[in-house]
């Protein structure tokens, strides 16, 4: 499940993913936002976090992630992942040479200084 993270500024996007994100949570939830804040922003900057009980991706939420992406390469201004799950950060990692965005990976216990980095204005 995924769940909206409110009070961020204009241009700046926080979910927060609960137990399996399936490819109806990036349909009905993070699509729809995301398109609607593109409609309003040039560029966008994304808060993602893992809560405590995130159990992982369904193959088809991977691939709904990699063409909203793709659909949007430029767009991007920052990323930042807050989580704690060994695979999902070493993925994060191994892969962030891809992120067309600046990219900053924090532990579950950072989420505050995340949310500074995501919304600082420089």
């Amino acid at each position: 499940m995924i769940s909206l993270i409110e009070g961020l500024p204009s241009g700046t996007l926080g979910f927060r993913a609960h137990g399996q994100v399936t490819a109806a949570d990036y349909e009905n939830v993070i699509v729809p936002d995301v398109e609607a804040a593109f409609a309003l922003n040039r560029k966008l900057r994304l808060l993602y976090v893992t809560a405590d009980d995130f159990t992982g991706f369904d193959p088809r939420a991977i691939w709904d992630d990699a063409k909203l992406g793709m659909r949007h390469f430029s767009g991007w201004d920052r990323v930042a992942l807050v989580t704690d799950v060994p695979w999902l950060r070493g993925t994060a990692t191994a892969f962030s040479f891809a992120i067309p965005a600046q990219f900053r990976l924090f532990h579950g216990a950072e989420i505050e200084e995340a949310t500074r980095w995501i919304t600082a204005t420089s």
